[in-house]
């Protein structure tokens, strides 16, 4: 896996990218087995069972370690926080240890999930593109495939494009400041022209095809926010959403809308009490996280937490944004049972806090059986 041997830039300029941007002919995967735990690691976030063949942003069939300062085997850190946090960029920098890449994924999960990305108080890292990078398992896309997607023009998504990206973000001055509009309508832009391009390949072997449609935008911000080049941001981005969310993008989007279904489910095993009193006043999910599920968190600011909450889904599965809007519902629990109009209090989640949200929905993900969990997996494809 590129990612796992050295960083280097992901804007490859000219149209042949280097040999060494390529990933091995045995490509990793977070399938059954592959990526078992160290016996001592008790954990608790249950990853995808089934093999897959091309993403790794989802984590094995057994659980992930637990949030905590369990003693591990693998590079020793000596103590401290800060001291901890570095080891992450190290070991994508360097690569996994004697070059085994399923032992260097694992340890790269662990170490997202107990000591969090380093950043600035922007959300900025000198390295978070190159976690998602791998985490994704996305290869290189060089420039001159991107300028040639742009340089088509408009594409037939263009108006629809153009009504949404003026209000992107617009609230945020850090996305507005890093981010120009004329940026993002050239990545969706770009991005439309694909979908349209594998609508045609595929018309008449499949009934329905990936488009452009409304929310897109809100959810390529935090890949155009974090990139280094639009490029890098296009390759993430589109792969992102034909591999790992297809089903939110397709037909009448039937991914999200059982993502939906997901979340009244999920929060009536877990929280029966304030399940029942959402339902009680009509408010089933399908009326206020549509967004949520759509954007994965992406719309509830502030954007350096959407940023922490994103490293945490690609590493062990981007179906746990669903218990992720879960878990932001229990934090709002008592305010929405002291409520005689909960809709008004659930029109605006409260900020994002990442670390607790993660750490709660690590401690959901154990209430929710088998069966269930199984179509939270599947339920964006």
């Amino acid at each position: 896996m590129r990612g796992l041997r050295k960083i280097q830039s992901h804007q490859i300029l000219s149209s042949h990218p280097p040999s060494s941007a390529h990933p091995p002919s045995g490509r990793l995967s977070a399938g059954a087995g592959e990526l078992a735990q160290p016996p001592q690691l008790d954990s608790p976030v249950r990853l995808r069972s089934q093999r897959r063949a091309r993403s790794n942003s989802d984590a094995s069939s057994r659980e992930a370690p637990a949030i905590g300062t369990q003693k591990r085997s693998a590079r020793k850190t000596g103590s401290g926080f800060g001291v901890k946090r570095s080891v992450l960029e190290t070991l994508l920098r360097d690569g996994p240890h004697q070059g085994n890449l399923q032992e260097g994924l694992q340890e790269l999960r662990y170490l997202v999930l107990s000591t969090r990305v380093e950043a600035d108080a922007d959300g900025m890292s000198t390295y978070r593109i190159y976690l998602w990078l791998v985490l994704l398992d996305v290869s290189p896309v060089p420039t001159d495939e991107y300028l040639s997607l742009i340089h088509r023009g408009r594409s037939p998504a263009y108006t629809k494009i153009r009504n949404d990206t003026f209000r992107t973000m617009a609230t945020d001055p850090l996305f507005k400041r890093r981010v120009t509009e004329a940026s993002l309508i050239r990545l969706l832009n770009a991005v439309a022209w694909k979908l349209h391009d594998a609508k045609n390949k595929y018309r008449g072997i499949t009934n329905e095809s990936a488009i452009y449609v409304q929310g897109m935008n809100v959810l390529c911000a935090p890949f155009l926010y974090a990139a280094r080049s639009e490029v890098e941001a296009f390759a993430l981005f589109h792969s992102f959403i034909t591999r790992e969310c297809p089903g939110y993008i397709r037909g009448a989007m039937d991914g999200v809308h059982r993502g939906l279904r997901l979340v009244d489910q999920c929060l009536e095993i877990v929280e029966p009490k304030l399940a029942a009193y959402l339902f009680s006043k009509g408010l089933q999910a399908k009326l206020y996280a549509f967004p949520s599920v759509l954007t994965l968190c992406a719309c509830t600011p502030p954007l350096p937490e959407v940023l922490h909450l994103w490293d945490f889904l690609f590493a062990y599965g981007t179906h746990l944004n669903i218990l992720c809007i879960v878990a932001q519902l229990i934090r709002m629990r008592d305010t929405i049972l002291e409520s005689p109009n909960p809709n008004k209090i659930l029109r605006s989640f409260p900020p994002l806090d990442a670390k607790e949200i993660i750490a709660l929905t690590v401690l959901i993900v154990r209430k929710i059986p088998e069966p269930l969990y199984a179509e939270l997996i599947d339920h964006a494809k």
